[in-house]
């Protein structure tokens, strides 16, 4: 038993925790700005509910449960619903589908359970915060990416001198450098009028799916592979990355006060 622990504790020591991480996923940090901003745009009634079923967890803490779970086999269907690869010349509609499920099959099963009168709370609970997490991921451009590269996790670039991929610089890296926590900057969002946020709630989450894939059109030309990103790729991309984040908060009140 010694031997194991030994052994456990000399990889962890020669293989930092960098090392072993996947980025397929806004980083936990995204995802909480995601939850809190949703939560102040959330309806009375929407609120009262949701913390019921949720016992009172804030959507910033169950934003990340989805990734949570990923080393959960039993959780093993939900993997592909974090992502949709889509060739550059197409649409959802007119793209090939996955069968195994994919961001909008996902998120159209999350809402379906939600709203049956059969299911348990226990059931709604746990899709709830599925759907939190899954309109997060609709807006980071590279989850609905090409899927030569795995959107983006094949490109490999330099972090200010670090290795990294293209689209963890995207769920992460820019988040992580700028050093400010979910709550800092969700309160640092973007003042939008009432107007403003009513025409970012339309459309559908095709319609979203469709946005989000144009915008990573313009991510996958912003590096080349084995490229060393530093402050001016920061400088040039980081206000999308605020935006975006800040869209999917809006965009998720919306989808949670419609089913509650």
């Amino acid at each position: 038993m010694k031997t194991i622990i030994y052994f456990i504790l000399l990889i962890c020591f020669l293989f930092p925790k960098e090392s072993f991480a996947t980025s397929d996923f806004w980083g936990p940090t995204g995802h909480r700005v995601v939850g809190k901003i949703a939560d102040e745009h959330l309806s009375g009634r929407a609120k009262r509910k949701i913390q019921k079923l949720l016992k009172r967890q804030s959507l910033a803490f169950v934003s990340t449960f989805a990734d949570e779970i990923k080393s959960d086999k039993r959780y093993n269907k939900f993997y592909t619903w974090h992502y949709i690869n889509m060739p550059f010349e197409t649409t959802y509609e007119t793209s090939e589908k996955n069968p195994d499920g994919d961001l909008v099959s996902g998120i159209n099963e999350c809402i379906a359970v939600i709203k049956s009168e059969s299911s348990s709370d226990d059931d709604k609970a746990f899709y709830l915060k599925l759907l939190i997490h899954l309109i997060g991921d609709l807006h980071q451009p590279m989850h609905v990416g090409l899927k030569e590269d795995k959107g983006g996790n094949d490109i490999k670039v330099q972090w200010h001198y670090k290795d990294s991929n293209l689209h963890r610089v995207w769920d992460s890296d820019m988040i992580e450098e700028f050093n400010m926590s979910y709550d800092e900057l969700a309160a640092n969002a973007d003042v939008l009028s009432k107007q403003q946020i009513k025409t970012l709630q339309q459309g559908t989450v095709i319609d979203w799916v469709n946005e989000t894939h144009e915008l990573a059109k313009t991510v996958y030309k912003s590096a080349k592979a084995n490229e060393n990103l530093r402050y001016r790729y920061s400088y040039n991309n980081f206000k999308t990355v605020r935006s975006q984040l800040q869209i999917a908060g809006i965009r998720l009140a919306k989808v949670l006060n419609d089913l509650f």
